[in-house]
């Protein structure tokens, strides 16, 4: 099942949006991943809207907002995330 996950380059740069309400919650600037399977952990958000703020999620060290991948819908021309991150 590796094969079907979805490069880190494929996602950086779009915009997510929520699956219920189409809030936007900000933009992928990066991934993080497992270095032995390639799996991806986390969507790294910056550019954070007041609608992902307001979940209280984790940040990392550069200050940007740690989304679960586990919480991505589907990607396309946006990256669709769960409301209940």
């Amino acid at each position: 099942m590796g094969e079907d996950y979805p490069r880190g380059n494929e996602i950086t740069g779009k915009t997510i949006v929520s699956d219920e309400q189409g809030k936007k919650y900000g933009k992928v600037e990066d991934v993080s991943f497992v270095a032995d399977t390639g799996e991806l952990m986390n969507v790294l958000v910056s550019q954070t809207t007041d609608h992902l703020n307001e979940e209280g999620l984790q940040e990392d060290s550069q200050g940007r907002t740690i989304v679960p991948f586990s919480a991505v819908k589907s990607i396309g021309d946006f990256v669709i995330v769960s409301e209940s991150i």
